[in-house]
């Protein structure tokens, strides 16, 4: 008897973003692989961003258009959602990096509880800018973080089942927590050895940098104490003036 294939719940959320919502949602929708529920939250757009969202509602499992409470409310309401094997947050702007990704993901392996793979970089005008400048690590655990977020908020697929509300008491790295939570409950952790999503620079973290670096930094003091979290950050100054 053929195996069941797993049920993969995509979380979209956005605000105000009608120039590339469809962009992400055509990148989710066109996929070979047939088994994806797509869930879109959106914050009460203004610009014209439901109306594009509406032109495809009848191939969307959810879509909510109302005020949230910031990014990781509006997750938490796509994850409260979500009814699949696996979940994974494409956000408006961002893509599956080919519309094989997701039957390839699922053919490396049965059973795992987190799969990641490599992120391209693109800019507004869609050209490529290259892999993510922390390059994602051969075998990834929770430990895999010391040095920054080397894996692409969008290039992990996670087992439902691991999958804790985000705290909202961080604002703009609280994806950093709610990964770092999850791997250190995972037990099996699949590298697919290929690109699986494409990241458009300059989100809500990038625009509001130094606030972002101190949840970062209290982050992960939270998970590898005060004086590892200190010479891991002067490893991470380092390298970044070694590459200017």
């Amino acid at each position: 008897m053929q195996k069941k294939k797993p049920l993969l719940s995509v979380i979209t959320i956005v605000f105000n973003d009608a120039k590339h919502i469809e962009r992400t949602m055509l990148s989710v929708l066109h996929q070979t692989y047939p088994y994806i529920q797509y869930i879109i939250i959106d914050g009460a757009s203004t610009d014209g961003t439901v109306d594009v969202i509406k032109k495809y509602q009848d191939s969307l499992f959810y879509f909510s258009s109302e005020p949230d409470k910031g990014i990781y409310d509006a997750m938490n309401k796509g994850l409260a959602i979500a009814t699949g094997d696996y979940v994974l947050f494409m956000n408006s702007g961002d893509e599956i990096y080919a519309l094989d990704t997701v039957e390839k993901v699922f053919a490396c392996a049965d059973g795992a509880d987190i799969y990641y793979g490599e992120t391209l970089r693109i800019n507004e005008k869609l050209e490529s800018l290259g892999p993510r400048k922390h390059l994602i690590p051969e075998h990834f655990s929770w430990k895999s973080f010391k040095y920054g977020m080397n894996v692409g908020h969008q290039a992990i697929y996670v087992k439902r089942a691991l999958a804790q509300p985000y705290d909202l008491q961080y604002r703009l790295s609280g994806d950093i927590n709610w990964i770092l939570k999850i791997a250190k409950k995972a037990k099996h952790i699949i590298n697919t050895q290929m690109y699986v999503a494409k990241f458009l620079e300059g989100g809500a973290s990038k625009q509001r940098q130094r606030e972002s670096l101190k949840e970062r930094y209290l982050i992960l003091q939270k998970y590898y104490g005060f004086w590892p979290n200190i010479f891991n950050h002067l490893i991470i100054t380092i390298k970044a003036i070694l590459k200017k």
